[in-house]
């Protein structure tokens, strides 16, 4: 069982930046690291990926150019710098691992989920 502890998060106006960070329980080598998000009424949706090795990193079309995502292995953790924050960014940001090297862009995919943290973007 992995457990991934979620900080970060809160209330920001726009272009604010905020960073989230996502601990795991056990040695994140060899995992993919996600981060997903969800607004009110709406499903969840992919916004960050980084590969099992810290290599190969892919984001969502409305994130890029804004967000990066990083992981720490020595920490077991994984990072997501969100930076000129909109307000359409506000919701409850999850991250989530797999044992793989197969990047995927689905929640159904994932194993493992955080708790969630919520972003708040006000103008």
């Amino acid at each position: 069982q992995v457990h991934l502890v979620q900080s970060g998060g809160g209330l920001v106006q726009v272009g604010g930046s905020l960073r989230l960070s996502c601990v795991s329980s056990i040695s994140t080598r060899n995992y993919v690291m996600a981060w997903f998000r969800q607004a009110p009424g709406k499903e969840r949706e992919f916004v960050s990926l980084i590969d099992h090795v810290g290599i190969r990193t892919r984001s969502a079309d409305s994130v890029k150019g804004r967000f990066t995502i990083s992981r720490e292995e020595t920490k077991n953790t994984s990072y997501l710098q969100m930076n000129d924050l909109k307000i359409e960014d506000t919701g409850i940001y999850y991250c989530a691992v797999r044992h793989t090297s197969i990047l995927r862009f689905t929640p159904a995919y994932y194993e493992w989920w955080g708790q969630g943290s919520q972003v708040t973007v006000s103008s």
